[in-house]
């Protein structure tokens, strides 16, 4: 799976939004528990702060999916 940026600088996506976002859970409540469980990874290294900004280049896994997210191009 891949997930775009917005065109802005500095842009990121809170971790469990973009979980939400790419439709892997249903609310923002679900990925913060997600989260929570400690089943998340940024860029191969655990994460459990829900609010953990995700820019450009990382990569986000979890059981049965990898998110890869990209700057928008102009």
């Amino acid at each position: 799976m891949h997930f775009t940026l917005p065109e802005l600088p500095d842009a990121f996506i809170e971790l469990h939004a973009l979980l939400k976002t790419g439709g892997l859970v249903d609310s923002g409540g679900a990925g913060k528990a997600l989260v929570a469980t400690g089943v998340v990874s940024v860029d191969g290294t655990q994460e459990l702060r829900k609010t953990a900004k995700i820019r450009a280049g990382q990569t986000v896994n979890l059981p049965g999916y990898t998110i890869h997210v990209h700057a928008a191009t102009q």
